[in-house]
């Protein structure tokens, strides 16, 4: 078997398990939702949550695209190491939040804020990860014009986001 094959099979094996997380962490998020909903949450932020889900949508499109067309490949132990601790920082933030952690912005009345985990150290530790998710899977691959891209796009998305769950907390 060549080496481009190998580094074929590398991906396609990278790309399965970005998408298993990503699923996994939806999954939860439904979950959640249920619990939240049936506890009184009120969402927030609708209008701009189809463009989250469409952003991390063409974000994994672009990584696959990128790869078909780009024409040399390498792989990055570096950067898949650091995937792997972005992932182990993710699951410290979902048990850190419990039911309470969503994709989606869900405020039960009179609830308070979490204050724990990474959350005693970082305001949106989560946010942070996903930042840094956005840069560093592409580059798993040195597929360098997706990790600008969608690292720029999810900056202008989250400085949104962000904005309006700080209005959310607030109240």
């Amino acid at each position: 078997m060549s080496q481009e094959h190998i580094i074929g099979i590398e991906f396609l094996c990278f790309v399965a398990l970005v998408i298993m997380i990503r699923l996994a962490e939806l999954w939860v998020a439904k979950r959640n939702e249920k619990w939240l909903k049936g506890q009184g949450a009120i969402e927030f932020g609708k209008k701009h949550y189809p463009y989250i889900v469409a952003l991390h949508t063409l974000f994994i499109l672009a990584i696959i695209i990128e790869f078909v067309f780009q024409p040399a490949h390498q792989f990055y132990p570096v950067f898949f190491l650091i995937f792997v601790l972005l992932v182990l920082g993710k699951v410290w933030v979902i048990a850190s939040l419990g039911r309470y952690w969503n994709t989606k912005i869900l405020r039960v009345p009179s609830s308070a804020f979490v204050k724990k985990g990474p959350y005693k150290y970082f305001k949106h530790p989560n946010y942070f990860i996903v930042v840094c998710e956005l840069a560093v899977i592409p580059m798993v691959f040195g597929l360098y014009w997706t990790a600008i891209v969608f690292t720029l796009l999810n900056g202008v998305m989250l400085s949104i986001r962000i904005r309006e769950e700080e209005r959310v907390w607030k109240e």
